[in-house]
């Protein structure tokens, strides 16, 4: 196994919600990096999803068990309540069908756990009134080339989860990697959730 990276924030807080021992999905997995620390720091089992080719070879390179599929079809391939925990981490807003991906991990996990750019962001809003789309850290594409095709705010996430019959457990908004508590739908350009079923 490669040498352990150092997690980005958002990834070093979704490994502190995560006991020891766990078993976790991570759906859009990338190199496996989160996945591999979790297995070396706290002997957590689990799959990773992902689609890219480059992703999939990471993960190889890195130990990690990985599926390549694209979770758009669905998680029909494992059984409920299979996982702990199911990481979604910076993938929900380039999802085309939201509702269901979220049903998903909680019939396949016990508990979600989802980021997103928080498009609330007063950088955000400041760039759109300046009358471009905005482009940021946890923005990084231009509008004719972004991946992205569902935006939201804090807000709006936590009314699509209540929407659906699913409650947050916890919620953590960050700005910079730092945790963000006043006015966090104005101030914090990233936001982790926590849920599971109502």
């Amino acid at each position: 196994m490669s040498k352990l990276k150092t997690l980005r924030p958002d990834l070093q807080y979704i490994a502190d919600w995560i006991p020891p021992q766990s078993r976790v999905l991570d759906l859009g997995c990338g190199d496996g990096e989160l996945l591999a620390w979790l297995a070396v720091q706290k002997e957590v089992s689990g799959y990773g999803v992902e689609i890219d080719v480059n992703g999939v070879v990471g993960c190889v390179a890195n130990g990690v068990n990985v599926i390549q599929s694209d979770m758009e079809s669905g998680l029909s391939t494992f059984e409920d309540h299979s996982f702990d925990y199911v990481v979604l981490s910076l993938t929900i807003q380039a999802m085309h069908n939201i509702e269901g991906i979220l049903q998903e991990m909680v019939r396949v996990g016990k508990t979600g756990i989802v980021t997103f750019p928080n498009f609330g962001f007063w950088e955000n809003r400041w760039q759109i009134l300046m009358g471009r789309m905005p482009v940021s850290e946890t923005i990084p594409f231009e509008w004719y080339n972004t991946p992205n095709i569902h935006f939201c705010t804090v807000n709006d996430f936590a009314k699509l989860l209540n929407k659906s019959g699913l409650k947050i457990d916890h919620q953590l908004v960050l700005n910079q990697g730092e945790k963000v508590e006043f006015l966090p739908n104005l101030l914090g350009s990233l936001a982790l959730v926590r849920f599971n079923k109502v």
